[in-house]
């Protein structure tokens, strides 16, 4: 309608226009308001609102990124990696700020409460922090979030100690349903990732054990290396820097990991045959303006392409997975699902 309306305008210029020439008119041709312009172009509708137009953003500050978990962390390490290419592309440093405690939450409920002005960011570790919510540890939801994107998706693995006396999964599996109880798992936090892992290994190969829950996996790991336990369940950048220390039994895949092609899946024994690990998407408070998430869900994915970044992320055995804004949001929400779908497993 609006086209239309300029057309009409257009017409009805022109034809004033021819009308003067036929006429001989040599006065100043200056067109008044409403008729056409000097270029022949019609003038704006004075009655049309102008369409609004969202400025491009740029940070003009550093950038806070929430880590709910302690330094040393698997997400701690992959987020280092990530902000040590990050000022190419943000035009300004990340700052890594590590926010531990409550199973991730106290870092959740400070990155949801930031100011929504682009300059705090945080990961969301999928589905530890789904979790926290379905166990009544948070006052966030889902929707407190804005998703940028996805960061990383890891498979879970089954580890234990390196001088570990079980040898294979099979090894361990026996143990368990002869001697119902007496196997540690170290995890991550009641109902996180990690514990997920170990119940579901539990249930499907038919044995019971002794859940010790700790304060993350940075923590969880020191305790499977230090004996305290018998088993845990992990993701591989989590135990990329002490690989030597741990021995893989099986993985939670439908096929096997690139990094482990002797290491059988969990399907191959029988046991669960889906995929089960985490991801780590990358969000702003709720609220933060659209061009700001539009910023850096263009300039991440640049960062997650550049080569060097790749090459790093490589060698600390991260595993890229760049996903839009809304591939994250719907990830984020599949994961909620998939939580709350737990009930059973417990």
């Amino acid at each position: 309608m609006k086209k239309m309306k300029r057309c009409l305008i257009l017409l009805m210029a022109l034809a004033m226009a021819f009308a003067l020439a036929a006429c001989g008119n040599n006065a100043d041709t200056t067109s008044p308001e409403g008729s056409a312009l000097a270029d022949g172009s019609a003038p704006a509708d004075p009655g049309q609102e102008a369409t609004p137009t969202e400025e491009a953003w740029t940070p003009e500050e550093n950038i806070t990124l929430i880590v709910s978990y302690k330094a040393g962390s698997g997400t701690d390490n992959t987020a280092r990696v990530l902000a040590a290419y990050a000022e190419k592309y943000l035009g300004k440093p990340v700052i890594i700020e590590n926010l531990e405690g409550g199973s991730g939450s106290i870092g959740w409920t400070a990155l949801a409460q930031a100011e929504p002005d682009g300059y705090t960011l945080g990961f969301l570790n999928l589905p530890n922090f789904n979790a926290t919510i379905v166990e009544g540890l948070a006052s966030y939801t889902v929707d407190s979030f804005a998703p940028i994107c996805n960061h990383v998706t890891e498979t879970s693995v089954i580890l234990v100690k390196a001088d570990s006396p079980f040898e294979t999964i099979g090894d361990l599996v026996k143990y368990g349903q002869e001697h119902p109880g007496e196997l540690k798992a170290s995890t991550n936090g009641s109902r996180a990732s990690n514990h997920i892992g170990a119940q579901v290994l539990a249930n499907s190969a038919g044995f019971e054990y002794t859940d010790i829950p700790y304060g993350g996996t940075a923590d969880q790991l020191l305790a499977l290396r230090q004996g305290e336990v018998d088993f845990s369940v992990a993701k591989e950048a989590d135990f990329a820097s002490f690989a030597s220390e741990v021995k893989v039994l099986a993985v939670y895949s439908t096929e096997r990991l690139a990094g482990y092609p002797d290491v059988p899946t969990m399907g191959e024994l029988g046991y669960y045959d889906q995929w089960l690990g985490s991801s780590r998407c990358i969000v702003a408070p709720a609220g933060t303006p659209d061009n700001v998430l539009a910023f850096y869900e263009q300039a991440f994915q640049a960062l997650m392409e550049d080569p060097d970044y790749l090459q790093a992320a490589e060698s600390a055995g991260m595993f890229t997975d760049y996903m839009n804004r809304e591939e994250t949001g719907a990830l984020i929400q599949q994961q909620q699902a998939f939580t709350e779908s737990l009930e059973s497993v417990w």
